[in-house]
């Protein structure tokens, strides 16, 4: 079984690991959004002020998939209200991809929700994160009416815990 060479568990946002795997996540997420490779000074502007130190209780958390030992993958939580939170920066680094990694890294959001109390988990992404789309339908989220403006935002799901 594939997820049985996965770990996945709560670790600071700027740990080592963390950093590095967010790293990844902007270059990635810019780079598909502008049709070029992200350069290094764009990657950091997405960094910048980002909000990540919500991504520690009491206001969130932050989870970092291993596979067979390396990070490979993250995920964020970030609670909204008592009873809403939203899901953020769900990565799988590509050579990582295709190995349950991401259904994993859900459920651990998905259980820390549950300890906050929530019981809705929203997130937006975009039109070119197909792959991303596909993990959240494929986990339960379903496509919802948009609930911000943000400026990336193109689709909006929710999933009830």
């Amino acid at each position: 079984m594939a997820s049985m060479t996965w770990t996945v568990s709560p670790e600071r946002f700027d740990s080592p690991d963390a950093a590095l795997l967010r790293r990844d996540y902007y270059d990635e997420v810019a780079s598909r959004y502008w049709g070029r490779p992200a350069t290094a000074e764009e990657i950091e502007d997405g960094l910048t002020d980002d909000g990540a130190e919500r991504l520690l209780p009491p206001t969130g958390q932050f989870v970092v998939g291993r596979h067979e030992g390396r990070a490979a993958g993250c995920a964020g939580l970030l609670l909204v209200d008592g009873g809403t939170a939203e899901l953020t920066r769900v990565f799988i680094r590509p050579a990582f991809r295709s190995t349950g990694g991401g259904g994993l890294l859900l459920a651990a959001v998905e259980r820390a929700a549950r300890g906050f109390g929530v019981t809705r988990i929203r997130l937006d992404t975009r039109h070119d994160l197909v792959e991303a789309r596909g993990l959240y339908a494929k986990h339960g989220y379903e496509e919802v009416p948009a609930f911000n403006r943000g400026p990336y935002a193109e689709h909006w799901f929710a999933k009830e815990l």
